[in-house]
């Protein structure tokens, strides 16, 4: 008897090296953008007005920088993490060119890394995967790792290698998917904030008040949306038997909770230019209430460019406790509310 369904990659069946071209390019429509600000109710004036973009700079409103993250993101799973434990982190993460609706874009990842776990039965594969549109221009590329099952815990793992990674983008990698904005035509009052580059100080802690109760069908409405197939998200009968008993909340639907919440306190941070590194600390369900805060790391001028400056921004998402007293870490250990730490670089008009 034979099988022509996909069972999904186990651990032993990756190698450092190999290139995988994912199936099914992708689309982005404005409907997908009408129903990703449903999803999450981000409120930047670039990604939400034709209009402002224009007027700024942009040919018409770009689609969510997360959006385009997480539609690369989701052609990866049927052959990376179908059979995933859990996504655990990201580094090196560069927005290359702007995405507007009618894009199509597709996916192509390498394996840098392999580690088997200790107990034999799940190993970490470290994969670079790239984004490229419909002219083969590339629009986003990330480093990801995720621990994966193994199919026999005795199977005998070639080669292992851990990869390298910078824990920062550098200044002068940024900015290449945000045009020259006009800053006279930058309207802060449509914006919803007049606090700019120059307002912000390294060091400034900003609570962003706000919380977000994720309900069930939402979070499996946004990660079918992506086309991200991986079963601990989707299958309760499969999930029963799990360490939790319960689906787990797709990483990314966090990551766009935090930014969407974001906005009340970092308006004028309009374009998510890179991801320096992030974890997912603990799992997030449904009926958990997400909060968030930021830091701000850096701040630098983008060489050649007077027009936008760039924040780096620690964006902390907690369940079910506001942040207003900025919940981390005491001493090695995250406080137990903190589900998400992501370093990000943002562009914010000079």
């Amino acid at each position: 008897m034979t099988t022509k369904t996909n069972p999904g990659r186990f651990f032993e069946d990756f190698s450092i090296g190999e290139v995988i071209r994912h199936a099914t390019p992708r689309t982005i429509t404005a409907g997908d953008v009408s129903l990703y600000s449903a999803l999450y109710g981000a409120r930047f004036a670039v990604q939400s007005s034709d209009a402002f973009a224009k007027t700024i700079g942009y040919r018409h409103a770009p689609v969510d920088d997360l959006l385009v993250f997480h539609v690369v993101f989701g052609k990866t799973v049927p052959d990376i993490s179908l059979n995933a434990v859990a996504n655990l982190g990201y580094a090196v993460g560069r927005f290359l060119a702007p995405v507007y609706p009618g894009d199509t874009l597709r996916t192509v990842s390498e394996v840098i890394g392999l580690k088997e776990n200790s107990n034999r039965k799940t190993g970490v594969v470290y994969v670079r995967s790239t984004g490229f549109n419909q002219d083969g221009v590339e629009v986003l590329d990330y480093v990801r790792w995720v621990m994966v099952h193994k199919r026999d815990p005795e199977a005998v793992i070639a080669e292992e290698h851990v990869p390298t990674l910078p824990r920062v983008v550098a200044p002068e990698a940024l900015g290449d998917a945000c045009p020259a904005i006009d800053l006279d035509a930058y309207d802060d009052g449509l914006a919803g904030s007049s606090d700019r580059w120059d307002d912000y100080e390294v060091g400034e802690t900003i609570d962003h008040v706000d919380g977000m109760t994720v309900e069930e069908a939402e979070h499996m409405l946004a990660t079918r949306l992506y086309q991200n197939t991986a079963k601990v998200h989707f299958d309760q009968l499969a999930q029963s038997g799990s360490r939790f008993g319960r689906r787990l909340i797709y990483g990314g639907h966090v990551i766009s909770l935090a930014r969407a919440l974001s906005f009340n306190g970092l308006a004028n941070a309009f374009h998510v230019a890179a991801i320096n590194g992030g974890r997912h600390v603990a799992p997030l369900f449904a009926g958990g209430t997400v909060y968030a805060w930021s830091e701000i790391l850096d701040k630098q001028p983008l060489p050649g460019r007077d027009d936008v400056g760039a924040l780096r921004v620690r964006l902390v998402a907690t369940k079910d406790k506001p942040c207003r007293d900025f919940p981390l870490k005491t001493g090695d250990e995250y406080d137990p509310a903190v589900i998400l730490d992501l370093d990000l670089w943002v562009l914010m008009p000079r």
